[in-house]
């Protein structure tokens, strides 16, 4: 890793559609989804930051655990604790329902930090994947400005800062699939994802 990053794991949504069971603790192949992604952290971050507001939750994990400090239940409030706690001067930030992602298409993100820039995303023919993304703790004041002014969608912090997207075709040679981004936000998600391990 060319430049200090911390790892954080975005563990705050309401789950809903699970009955309230946090998607952390959904199981893919057998496999929790959080051990899944934890196993991929460890591997490369020295520093490794869990975002949740059920902390209890949590504590047999070597992370530090951090609760939102704006009481909005978004992603952007995630990215601001992530951030607002981190001693690095970036942070790599990851859903807590991505039962595929890759520790090699991390890497690839991770390794193009720069010191000018304040983003570092995927973008695919999807669009922007702003939870599987590096931003700087240079955004902090401006996220913490959007959240004042209750704007949430993450894409609106892009308009003012220097933005280094990594395309489709080279996330493709980490992850040809592109599994990465696959995240289950339903029990129909779950199912699909069951399907993929048995192809």
């Amino acid at each position: 890793m060319k430049f200090p990053c911390t790892g954080v794991i975005l563990a705050g949504g309401m789950n809903t559609r699970f009955s309230g069971q946090d998607k952390a603790f959904l199981s893919v192949g057998g496999k929790r989804i959080i051990d899944h992604i934890y196993s991929v952290f460890n591997e490369l971050f020295e520093d490794i930051i869990l975002v949740t507001n059920n902390p209890l939750k949590y504590l047999w994990w070597d992370f530090n655990i951090a609760t939102d400090i704006f009481p909005f239940r978004s992603s952007l409030t995630g990215i601001h604790t992530g951030l607002f706690y981190t001693s690095n001067p970036f942070a790599f930030f990851a859903a807590c329902d991505t039962p595929f992602l890759k520790k090699e298409l991390v890497k690839t993100i991770i390794d193009n930090i720069e010191p000018s820039v304040d983003v570092v995303i995927p973008e695919t023919s999807a669009g922007l994947e702003p939870l599987c993304a590096v931003y700087s703790k240079e955004c902090l004041k401006p996220v913490e400005h959007h959240l004042t002014k209750e704007k949430f969608k993450i894409q609106h912090l892009f308009k003012k800062r220097r933005v280094k997207k990594i395309s489709e075709e080279i996330l493709r040679e980490k992850d040809p699939d592109l599994l990465s981004f696959f995240n289950i936000n339903s029990p129909e998600d779950l199912d699909k994802a069951e399907k993929i391990l048995r192809t």
